[in-house]
């Protein structure tokens, strides 16, 4: 049996061994709250043993976020970024660097209460002023990027209401670790394993040539279209010094949406986190691709304005397909985190698409990417839609019709 400081050693490995597959000259940047010190210090001491030339830590506390939406004069001013912050991360694709970020924060409901709009406007002020990261480094695959979690007190009492915050906490740990493959001495081999599986499956699922994905099940009845030059993706991803996982978990395989195609109602059956606040219960209507009805028991203004960011931000990104057989799920816990929760079924998700999942798309010039169907936007929120109740048929385009997931599962073969 592995006590907590050997879990916690390999899950460190994990990530920087794994994950971000640091090289030898290579720079890494680290992304944490205060509260990860311990688990950073791990990642730096591998990372470092691994041969970084250099590793940087950008320490995250909380409430200077919400100081700054509360406290600012100026609404404006949550608008600007130091141009220093836009130069760090452009010098990070430049240098094929790692970069890491560790979610799970000390405080989930620091934002809950505040402003929405105020925090759209910071959130999408960074965005911009990192686009080129995010489109050259992350779309392109030209840095190697992980995100994984961390558990916390507060964290863990949303997971396990039941327990007081020191015990949920480390009970959090425990499934973060064996979802993780962490309490098993041969992680890094149980890890290439999953990764063939997955990449096998995205493989397959390319070849077939799928026109149209149906999802149908309790108030769902969605048709998300494909162009011919859809690739899917899952598993490890080719970064500028080697292969690189960029979500640990990770269970899905997606592709990129015809965004101009979407129609039909869908239930989003797991919460979802928008802006620091969860939209529970929600009900999604398309039609011509678009986003033009939903419904949701909480957090509605929220997921509101959040829609609402740009042209894009109504229309599809991705869609996903994930089966009942995945960890999270198999733990029957609602994490509300996003990273674990859309690893937990089949997730949609409007805003920005992936380059990288059409067919010669990151050298494609936006007029082309745009012809194909392919969003812009500067949001992208995964939301969940399938569970044991829904299934999933695809149509190709020769017209055939194949079942690729029943009541959850995936079908044999798959």
């Amino acid at each position: 049996m592995m006590d907590f400081k050997q879990k916690l050693y390999t899950y460190a490995q994990l990530l920087i061994e794994h994950g971000l597959n640091v090289q030898k000259g290579q720079i890494v940047n680290i992304t944490a709250e205060i509260c990860h010190r311990e688990l950073t210090h791990l990642l730096c001491q591998i990372a470092y043993r691994r041969g970084a030339k250099h590793v940087n830590v950008d320490f995250i506390e909380p409430r200077l976020i919400r100081t700054r939406l509360l406290d600012s004069i100026e609404d404006d001013d949550l608008a600007y970024v130091p141009h220093y912050l836009s130069q760090k991360y452009e010098e990070f694709v430049k240098e094929g660097a790692a970069v890491l970020r560790l979610i799970g924060s000390e405080l989930p409901d620091n934002l809950t209460d505040l402003n929405p709009q105020k925090i759209n406007t910071l959130s999408n002020s960074n965005f911009k002023a990192l686009k080129k990261y995010y489109t050259e480094g992350v779309s392109k695959s030209k840095v190697q990027w992980t995100v994984a979690a961390a558990a916390t007190p507060q964290w863990g009492k949303k997971v396990f209401p039941e327990l007081e915050e020191e015990k949920a906490c480390e009970a959090l740990w425990e499934q973060i670790f064996k979802i993780c493959r962490a309490d098993q001495p041969n992680c890094l081999e149980l890890w290439k394993k999953h990764n063939s599986i997955l990449q096998t499956r995205a493989k397959h699922l390319t070849k077939m040539k799928i026109r149209e994905l149906h999802f149908t099940g309790p108030d769902t009845d969605l048709k998300v279209f494909l162009s011919p030059q859809a690739l899917f993706v899952g598993g490890g991803s080719q970064g500028p010094r080697g292969e690189f996982e960029p979500n640990i978990p990770t269970e899905e395989c997606f592709t990129t949406p015809d965004y101009r195609l979407t129609t039909g109602k869908v239930k989003v059956t797991r919460p979802v986190l928008v802006n620091g606040k969860i939209v529970k219960d929600l009900h999604l209507e398309f039609k011509e691709g678009k986003l033009v009805h939903f419904e949701s028991s909480e957090g509605k203004e929220n997921f509101a304005r959040y829609i609402d960011n740009d042209a894009g931000s109504r229309f599809l990104g991705e869609v996903a397909l994930v089966g009942t057989d995945s960890p999270i799920f198999q733990t029957g816990k609602i994490f509300e985190e996003i990273l674990y929760d859309e690893n937990a079924a089949c997730h949609i998700a409007v805003g920005f698409a992936y380059s990288m999942c059409i067919d010669g798309g990151p050298l494609m010039s936006p007029d082309q990417l745009a012809g194909i169907g392919c969003n812009v936007s500067t949001v992208h929120v995964d939301m969940m839609i399938s569970d044991e109740h829904v299934d999933v048929e695809a149509t190709t385009y020769e017209g055939k019709k194949v079942k690729l997931i029943c009541k959850g599962q995936w079908l044999q073969g798959l």
